[in-house]
């Protein structure tokens, strides 16, 4: 609710602007998911698909040099003509054929000149802009007469505290573009290691998202594989395995296993295989990602054809790589 009204507060005072426009949030993580490893410092993470403003478009460029340790994007800013008799009733000047000093007097500065660095979307001047319209924002939201907000250190994600003195909740919003009229993202997430601010990775929460809720549908009355993944994601914390590992291997057994076998009396056997499944993962250096080249998703998650036709993206990578990486992670195996 909260980032909704954010959202549309910024859709009507930035209606004749040219910076992005943004769109109703989307829920997404853990903690929409329906589990979360840190149940007493949840992190709600939303993301914001957005559009250009009129006068621009996106343009999503893939970069090869991402599959090895992700599938990387740049968002390609450029002008289009506003020329037409409908743009001529917003007052709008074209970009592209009006003078720039006609541009500079009389119009707010073009995208390319605000959020962008060498006409590529900047994902730190965006992920500022986004702290700067919260900040703005903040006082006209209804949930200030109520709540302190507090913004947290960030650079490529608006990431802020709310609390009444009674209760806090940790937001972060990632800023997102999506990829046609699928359920896959470039997205502002964090990153695990560095990268130009002008390469977006690939988002794939709001299809995960959307998969745990084909899962919810289908699961008995006591399932517990949400508590499976809660819960070993909470055991194997400190020892060098991501969440996002235990999700992968969770999504895949969920995936294969009928869902009468995620009953309450099955729990301690499940764990069992999402233990096992990690063992053999990591002694074969192999643990494909979930989405990237998956073809057997429910039909209701939408992939666009670049992922649904790739081939499998190894998470395990690193381990193929360096041989001390990997005996690290099977003896911190043999701990858990």
């Amino acid at each position: 609710t909260l980032t909704n009204k954010f959202v549309m507060y910024c859709r009507r005072v930035m209606s004749n602007s040219f910076y992005p426009v943004l769109r109703p949030a989307i829920g997404v993580g853990s903690a929409f998911e329906g589990w979360s490893p840190r149940e007493q410092d949840v992190v709600y993470q939303v993301l914001i698909p957005t559009t250009p403003p009129r006068g621009h478009s996106f343009h999503l460029e893939m970069e090869s040099a991402g599959q090895r340790r992700g599938r990387n994007v740049r968002i390609r800013v450029t002008q289009e003509c506003t020329c037409s008799k409908e743009q001529q009733g917003k007052n709008t000047l074209c970009f592209l054929h009006h003078s720039e000093e006609e541009l500079r007097n009389n119009q707010d500065p073009s995208l390319l000149h605000t959020l962008c660095t060498d006409s590529y979307l900047d994902m730190q001047k965006t992920a500022r802009w986004l702290r700067q319209l919260l900040s703005t924002a903040w006082p006209a939201l209804p949930q200030s007469h109520n709540w302190h907000l507090m913004l947290l250190p960030s650079t490529r994600s608006c990431q802020f505290m709310v609390s009444n003195g009674r209760q806090r909740h940790q937001i972060e919003m990632l800023f997102g573009v999506q990829q046609g009229n699928s359920d896959v993202f470039v997205s502002s997430q964090p990153w695990p290691y560095y990268t130009p601010s002008t390469i977006w990775p690939e988002c794939y929460a709001v299809a995960e998202m959307k998969f745990f809720g084909y899962i919810a549908r289908r699961a008995p009355p006591d399932s517990l594989h949400l508590k499976c993944l809660q819960f070993f994601t909470r055991l194997q914390r400190g020892l060098g395995f991501s969440t996002y590992t235990t999700k992968t291997i969770v999504m895949h057994l969920l995936n294969t296993l009928p869902s009468a076998s995620w009953r309450r009396r099955h729990f301690v056997r499940r764990l069992i295989d999402i233990s096992e499944s990690l063992r053999r993962c990591l002694q074969a250096r192999n643990l494909n990602h979930f989405i990237v080249g998956n073809q057997r998703l429910p039909a209701r998650i939408s992939l666009p054809p670049h992922i649904f036709t790739a081939e499998k993206y190894n998470l395990f990578h690193d381990l193929v790589r360096d041989p001390a990486a990997h005996a690290q992670a099977m003896s911190q195996y043999m701990d858990l």
